[in-house]
């Protein structure tokens, strides 16, 4: 779940980029908070995806899920999402680089700034999923998101 005020940077950019999915899901670094903001809801991030896509001149809207358990969720959902697809856990603290660019079909968790605790990356992984890097630096999700879809896909 991102920061709110920057939610709507993050649904334009992943609408402009032809995000299929996006799966807002809560995790330790996320503030309580941000779940109440009055910027986080249905219509709103609805909204910031129609901006995208008008941008990007396409009309197809992604769909949008919100997950406020994220054990419950990495358990029992993530695990049949993974299956037949390419899995990566973007987190800074990896010693694995990015994937070569490939057009399959691709599950993405970006955590918060700072990246997830060990015991989500664990969790992540036990449902299937992969480490990868972009390098030492920690980026805001806004930033980060733009630049794995620019490596990851052709």
């Amino acid at each position: 779940l991102p920061r709110p005020k920057a939610a709507r940077r993050i649904c334009r950019t992943a609408a402009e980029l032809g995000i299929e999915q996006l799966i807002l899901l809560n995790s330790y670094r996320v503030e309580k908070s941000y779940w109440q903001s009055p910027l986080l809801t249905q219509e709103k991030i609805t909204g910031y995806f129609r901006e995208g896509l008008e941008q990007a001149g396409d009309t197809v809207l992604p769909i949008v899920q919100f997950e406020k358990r994220f054990k419950p969720f990495v358990e029992d959902q993530l695990p049949a999402l993974c299956q037949n697809k390419r899995a990566l856990i973007a987190h800074p603290y990896s010693d694995s680089c990015s994937p070569p660019p490939a057009p399959e079909p691709t599950i993405l968790a970006v955590g918060p700034e700072g990246g997830f605790i060990p015991y989500e990356v664990e969790k992540l992984r036990g449902a299937g999923m992969q480490c990868m890097t972009l390098g030492q630096r920690i980026l805001r999700v806004e930033s980060a998101v733009p630049t794995l879809l620019a490596k990851l896909f052709p």
